[in-house]
């Protein structure tokens, strides 16, 4: 008989259990996958697509563990569009 670990079926989760564990537009985690720093979906059906639950419990527990940088605030004053006038205040 076959081992019972390896004729388990993993869980897959749909776009909105996705959502809830997730808190990225669906357009960043597109741009993610696109770039290989997100788990991809693949297609159960032509209409639905789902991810590995535990690829994607794994990338929650990698950015744990290594945290990223945060960006730097941008520089208003070099807005092309309602650029910020600085006021002195004397």
């Amino acid at each position: 008989m076959a081992d019972q670990g390896a004729a388990r079926i993993r869980r897959m989760i749909k776009k909105t259990e996705l959502r809830r564990m997730v808190p990225l537009a669906d357009s960043t985690i597109w741009e993610m996958e696109q770039r290989g720093q997100f788990p991809r979906r693949f297609a159960l059906t032509p209409r639905c697509v789902v991810w590995d639950l535990a690829e994607v419990e794994a990338w929650l527990m990698l950015r744990r563990e290594n945290p990223i940088q945060r960006a730097p605030h941008p520089d208003v004053r070099k807005r092309v569009a309602r650029p910020v006038k600085l006021v002195n205040k004397d």
